[in-house]
């Protein structure tokens, strides 16, 4: 889970610096260029590959470790002081996580999907002809229902996020007196600041559409 965790944690990093490319006064060349050399790139298939794998293998542990937790303690405590013990999202990282997952499919379906199987529109920069993937984001972002869904499972990912930063590195070890003080708040920063930008991607282009 951890080591899983780590790197969709650098992957979330790596996809939201290409995507900031979106909010470029550039009618989308530089993300269509950019999008494009993401494919056509054979260290970047075989990356999206082991990404795919480690989603997959995220999910699948964090049910196995669920279901052992629960053999482990059939019965609940009679006395529990969870809300003071934990934070809420570490009792609920099952439910961020599966909305997570559920935003992911649907996210997947709609751009990734498009893009490798779809009929997409193109556009031509210094002669090169390329997919136009600028074009459906910016169709899928002038839909409100789809940009109010974006941005809550943005927020669902952040608490996700607040608990997941730092315990993958208590997890792995990598926890020290002096140290985890810093790993927390670096670990709440990021769960603000990448969520943050995510959805402010759907939000100013949707208000570029009105």
């Amino acid at each position: 889970m951890a080591l899983t965790g780590l790197f969709l944690i650098l992957f979330l990093v790596v996809h939201l610096a290409g995507n900031l490319q979106l909010l470029l006064p550039d009618e989308g060349e530089s993300f269509n260029i950019y999008a494009e050399s993401m494919a056509s790139n054979p260290l970047i298939r075989v990356v999206s590959i082991g990404n795919f794998a480690f989603i997959l293998i995220h999910v699948i542990y964090s049910v196995v470790l669920t279901r052992s937790n629960k053999k482990a303690r059939p019965v609940n405590y009679a006395v529990s002081k969870a809300s003071t013990n934990s934070t809420w999202a570490s009792r609920n990282m099952g439910i961020l996580g599966t909305v997570i997952l559920l935003f992911l499919i649907i996210h997947l379906r709609g751009f990734w999907y498009e893009f490798k199987f779809g009929e997409l529109p193109t556009a031509v920069y210094d002669g090169v002809t390329y997919k136009n993937v600028f074009a459906i984001v910016s169709e899928a972002y002038s839909n409100i229902a789809y940009v109010i869904v974006y941005v809550v499972a943005m927020g669902f990912l952040g608490f996700h996020l607040s608990h997941g930063f730092a315990s993958a590195f208590q997890t792995l070890g990598l926890n020290h007196v002096k140290y985890s003080p810093l790993i927390q708040k670096v670990g709440a920063g990021f769960a603000i600041i990448i969520p943050a930008l995510f959805a402010l991607i759907p939000i100013v282009m949707y208000i570029q559409t009105l």
